[in-house]
């Protein structure tokens, strides 16, 4: 019944693998102290099983081990521990507690690939505008994602539950500078309410680089002046009315059904 994973069951708060999780639960940069990650509810355990992650650990409550399901998506970890209600509870921190969770090595840092179409956050700080706009890159086949310095940890939980699995399906890359996106090889294309050209209107580079900057304060000047194309998003409803995940949505899908139309 086991196939092969060793089980084991935990009884106390104090018990090591407990406490390490819930550093990682807790702090958004712990995957980076730590060299793991905690996965929260079956939805990203088995998005990570899907892209061939293979977890360290699987915690599951009691309650979930007696599910099939559940107990069989545990067993994909070769360690298996069986976490009493009351327990599981305190290792997340969603209003409704995901009841089995993978802790997995953390991705090992990741070099830019050149030449490929990319997403380049520049310093956003919330963690669901992240995320959402790592689940837009995946959807519409942009591969790479690059985090500048000041960004949102990529592998936080709070992200990782956003982006809802995309992770495992992107080449991700972060705390770089902006200088070195010159190694992308591609043009840089940016949004601005300012531009004079409207997205649909523009020229757009194939493959590029799409730049989306800070919440309140936008694209570093210096990195946008380095853009090859600055666009506007047309919004007839009203100006500043979208946020950045999604004007990015906008962006990628009107790249993506310009290569489909050719």
């Amino acid at each position: 019944m086991n196939g092969g994973a060793n089980v084991t069951k935990i009884a106390s708060r104090d018990n090591a693998l407990l406490v390490r999780v819930r550093k990682l639960s807790r702090d958004p940069v712990a995957y980076r102290k730590l060299n793991a990650m905690w996965l929260e509810g079956d939805h990203l355990c088995r998005a990570a099983l899907a892209q061939g992650r293979r977890p360290l650990h699987a915690l599951i409550s009691e309650s979930a081990w007696d599910d099939e399901t559940l107990r069989a998506l545990a067993m994909a970890a070769p360690r298996v521990a069986r976490v009493p209600e009351p327990l599981f509870k305190g290792l997340g921190t969603l209003e409704s507690p995901g009841r089995i969770g993978f802790v997995l090595p953390a991705a090992a840092p990741a070099e830019l690939q050149a030449g490929i179409a990319s997403v380049v956050l520049d310093r956003l700080q919330d963690a669901g505008n992240v995320g959402s706009i790592l689940r837009s890159a995946a959807a519409f086949g942009v591969r790479q994602v690059i985090a500048l310095k000041g960004t949102a940890a990529l592998w936080s939980p709070k992200v990782l539950r956003a982006a809802m699995g995309a992770h495992f399906a992107l080449h991700l890359v972060e705390g770089i500078a902006a200088a070195d996106l010159h190694a992308l090889g591609v043009s840089l294309v940016a949004t601005s309410s300012h531009a004079t050209i409207a997205l649909q209107q523009a020229e757009l580079p194939e493959p590029c680089a799409w730049v989306f900057g800070h919440e309140g304060q936008g694209i570093e000047p210096a990195l946008l002046q380095r853009c090859a194309l600055t666009v506007r998003i047309p919004q007839p409803g009203g100006e500043e009315s979208l946020n950045v995940a999604s004007a990015a949505a906008v962006c990628l899908y009107e790249a993506v059904r310009r290569r489909h139309a050719r």
